[in-house]
Order: structure tokens, then C-alpha cells, then sequence
């Protein structure tokens, strides 16, 4: 045998004239926002890679696939890009191949170098871009183009890693 229980609810509730309004209240003080912007700047789409091709004594270019990166700072004294050889040498991929070509052997040429092109330095950094104002708000594009003077190596890729750097002002 079950037992059945049977409840029922009621709301009872009154209306009349003598409903009061909402209360509010203000405060005769003010309350300041702050927004605290800070410097930034960043280096993206950087080329990955570029193959400089010839035969010892050409002298290769990137021409018309120059290393393309893009700045963006909100630093209104402006920015450096630098560029510095990661190693002494590039290398060869072929196993066996002692030859090198010395890093310093490639030339850059990048806004700050004009129409010439510079020698790459390890261990210095070479300034290959410099603006005394913030970049544009979607970033400044840079372009660089490389050459070599091919020396007279084995046949081979021979690679190397160059590090680029974007500093505020």
C-alpha cells in the first residue's frame, strides 16, 4: 500500500497605492580611470629563409625576394632593427664537406644602409632599419636584400643563421 500526499501552495501578495519607489542615492565624489600604456614593440613575418645560387666569383642578390619583416612599436622616439650572424661560418649539409664560407662574406643592404651594402660582422650587430618615430599602427614593413661574393667551396648548401633584433629608442 502506498501513501499519497497531496500539497498545495498559495502566493499571496498585496498590491496597492502604497507600493514605494526604488531608493538611489549619489556621492558628491568622482572616481578617476587610469590607463597606464606601456611601451611595446615587436618584430613578426620575418622571411624564414632565402638561397643566395651561383658559381664561385658570381656575385648573387635576393632581388626581387628580399628578407621582409614588419615593426611595430607604439614608442614614439622610434626603433633599430639590427642583423648579426648567429656563427662564425655557414656550413654545409653534405656530410664529410669541411668547407665553410665565412659569415662576414654576405653583405646586407637595408633602409639605414641607403643604395650600399655592408658586410655582415659576427658577434656585431649591423643597424639594417631606424625610425625616430613610432611605426604605423599596423607596423612598418622592412625590406632587406643580401649578396655574396660566391668563394671557391665545394658544391653545396651551405647555411647559417642570422638573428634579427627590433629595439626602441
Amino acid at each position: 500500500m502506498g501513501i499519497m500526499l497531496v500539497g498545495t501552495a498559495t502566493a499571496v501578495g498585496t498590491l496597492g497605492s502604497n507600493v514605494l519607489p526604488a531608493q538611489a542615492d549619489t556621492d558628491a565624489d568622482t572616481t578617476i580611470a587610469n590607463v597606464d600604456v606601456s611601451s611595446s614593440i615587436t618584430l613578426t613575418n620575418l622571411t624564414p629563409s632565402f638561397t643566395l645560387t651561383g658559381a664561385p666569383g658570381s656575385v648573387p642578390t635576393t632581388g626581387a625576394t628580399p628578407v621582409t619583416m614588419t615593426v611595430t612599436t607604439n614608442n614614439f622616439a622610434g626603433y633599430n632593427v639590427t642583423v648579426v650572424p648567429a656563427t662564425a661560418n655557414l656550413v654545409g649539409a653534405i656530410p664529410g664537406n669541411t668547407d665553410v664560407i665565412p659569415s662576414n662574406d654576405l653583405e646586407v643592404n637595408g633602409p639605414a644602409q641607403g643604395a650600399a651594402y655592408v658586410h655582415l660582422i659576427f658577434g656585431t650587430p649591423i643597424v639594417v632599419a631606424t625610425k625616430a618615430s613610432a611605426s604605423e599602427p599596423d607596423g612598418d614593413t622592412i625590406t632587406n636584400n643580401y649578396r655574396i661574393t660566391v668563394p671557391f667551396v665545394r658544391p653545396d648548401i651551405y647555411t647559417g643563421t642570422l638573428n634579427y633584433v627590433a629595439t626602441t629608442l
